[in-house]
């Protein structure tokens, strides 16, 4: 069996365009773990004999743990006894020591102990840290507080890991089967080593600035191929997102660039002296009382020149702005609002030779032997 499974190898590396046989995806079956499988556990039976020297681990705990710790401490030593490890709490120092005994068969009971005080002093509650005392559980302590520099963008990257009111820290929870607790410059967390895997790269791309929502959304796909047993032994890059980072605009370059002068070995020529200008300008072979002339004169004339600049904004004053000419107002008179006196005039003869509630007058005709006629009054 194990010649023919070599011999199926070689043929399979030899020509990779050829389709596997049957005994290679055999194999590929006995690398991937059974559904339902559990490590056996580890009994007194394995090692009648004990340990031969004592163990022990130390660690400190913050004051503020120092109240929960004096409550849950019966259920501690409870839960250690379980396994015959010895525990002390010291108050004064601020610091729990775990150590083994003679009764002591389990040569990992103590690694547990040890995480099981560290858990407790980075704040996880007593009912979740003894979960580490079980042997499909592990712990991982991600420690988050120097992985950037400034803290502003610290404490918004890791409020941006728990979310509004925690429902990524939820969300990572569920997916990864790990309970997780950011505490300070820490994260806490307890699970399956699988998942204790992907919550440590979810909270470091967190901290280098990469939105967790984007490996949540990976580990949900992940979760789902992970349930069909044909894709069980298939590559899953092709069913996978792949979330690239948008290009920023380049960096604005400055409206006045500064020009680097030309490098030069010779020092900079030296400025004049008060007494090289009064040199050129003749000024130094003047006598002092010539020299104290001009500088009144200089001095009068530049207060002459404030003088007058003050005076004028004075004068700003009492000078009275530009009006508008006024324009007068001519209103067109229009044809329609002129008055028709001729129109008015034959309505009001009209209404008068009309009688109300009679019918209009006939027109009289013209008599035929061309007198005139005397209309009744």
């Amino acid at each position: 069996m194990v010649q023919q499974l070599l011999v199926d190898h070689l043929r399979w590396n030899g020509n990779k365009n050829k389709k596997p046989t049957s005994t290679s995806f055999y194999e590929s079956e006995l690398l991937t773990v059974p559904d339902g499988w559990k490590e056996p556990q580890f009994m007194k039976e394995d090692n009648p004999r004990g340990l031969l020297e004592e163990s022990s681990f130390a660690t400190l705990f913050p004051k503020y743990r120092e109240a929960y710790l004096k409550e849950c401490w019966p259920l501690v030593q409870k839960a250690l006894g379980e396994i015959f490890i010895n525990a002390t709490l010291d108050l004064i120092e601020g610091s729990i020591t775990v150590s083994t005994t003679k009764k002591t068969f389990d040569p990992y009971a103590i690694i547990r102990a040890r995480d099981l005080i560290k858990l407790l002093a980075r704040s996880v509650p007593f009912e979740q840290a003894v979960r580490i005392l079980q042997d499909d559980m592990a712990c991982d302590i991600i420690k988050i507080g120097t992985l950037v520099r400034n803290r502003e963008r610290f404490v918004k990257r890791r409020q941006r890991l728990i979310g509004p009111k925690g429902s990524t820290l939820k969300a990572l929870e569920l997916l990864t089967n790990c309970y997780v607790l950011v505490q300070g410059n820490t994260v806490s967390a307890l699970g399956p080593y699988s998942g204790l895997k992907e919550v440590r790269k979810v909270v470091l791309d967190t901290m280098k600035n990469i939105h967790p929502i984007y490996n949540i959304k990976t580990l949900m796909i992940k979760r789902e191929l992970a349930n069909n047993p044909d894709l069980r032994t298939q590559s899953w890059d092709r069913f996978l997102p792949n979330f690239r980072h948008k290009s920023l605009s380049k960096r604005q370059k400055p409206k006045k660039k500064k020009v680097k002068k030309e490098y030069t070995p010779f020092p900079p020529p030296q400025p004049e002296s008060q007494v090289d200008r009064e040199l050129a300008s003749g000024e130094f072979f003047l006598r002092e009382s010539e020299k104290r002339r001009r500088k009144m004169k200089e001095i009068k004339v530049k207060q002459a020149e404030a003088l007058s600049r003050k005076q004028e904004e004075r004068k700003k004053a009492f000078i009275p702005p530009k009006e508008k000419p006024a324009e007068k107002k001519t209103k067109k008179a229009s044809t329609e609002d002129k008055l028709d006196i001729q129109a008015i005039k034959e309505k009001v003869k009209k209404a008068k030779n009309k009688k109300l509630g009679a019918p209009p007058p006939k027109p009289a005709a013209p008599p035929a032997d061309g007198k005139k006629k005397k209309s009744r009054s």
